[in-house]
């Protein structure tokens, strides 16, 4: 095993700690799925070990990249709220962009047999949009976000990344450790 895989297995296992550390502080779960049902469900014993194992070293990454979406949609939608009220969709976003989300979400609904991905209106945006709206309200944002193309910048590489995986891609560790410096500097920076 090389010196780089033998970092990201301990990326992974350090990841794999702290998720049982929050387990065991009493987190709650929203899934009623466990990783044992979904690996049975997907017959993962039907795949080659090796691609197994990069693959999983990669939904972890994945995890984190994913979250961060998601926190970052969530900051940006109660910035938007704390500003606007219930108009903050009409009010703090542009017209492209609710025009964007709407044909994605009529396109998903088409689809009967397929869930959609919910009922935020951010969550149809692409991580890209998210910088677009910060600079559309910086009144808004400035307290928070140091400048938009700061935003932008870290947006964009990680959803570079979040492409690579996303298309059965492996990411080497100065890409996974770049993920960590980005999502940690966010966090840092913008802590509500």
């Amino acid at each position: 095993m090389s010196a780089q895989h033998e970092q990201i297995y301990e990326f992974v296992y350090r990841g794999m700690l702290a998720e049982e550390a929050l387990d065991t502080a009493g987190r709650v779960r929203r899934i009623d799925l466990d990783e044992t049902e979904v690996a049975e469900a997907l017959s993962f014993e039907l795949f080659d070990e090796d691609l197994l194992t990069q693959a999983r070293l990669m939904s972890t990454v994945y995890t984190a990249i994913a979250v961060f979406e998601m926190s970052v949609r969530r900051f940006v939608k109660k910035v938007l709220i704390d500003t606007y009220g219930e108009g903050w969709w009409e009010k703090g976003v542009s017209e492209k962009i609710r025009k964007f989300v709407d044909t994605r979400r009529t396109d998903e609904e088409k689809v009967k047999w397929h869930g959609v991905r919910g009922d935020d209106l951010l969550s149809y945006t692409e991580l890209g949009h998210l910088p677009q709206i910060m600079q559309q309200n910086w009144e808004c944002f400035e307290a928070y976000v140091p400048r938009v193309d700061w935003a932008t910048s870290l947006f964009s590489t990680l959803e570079r990344s979040r492409n690579v995986i996303m298309h059965s891609g492996s990411l080497a560790l100065p890409d996974v450790e770049r993920i960590g410096m980005h999502v940690r500097d966010w966090n840092k920076q913008v802590s509500l």
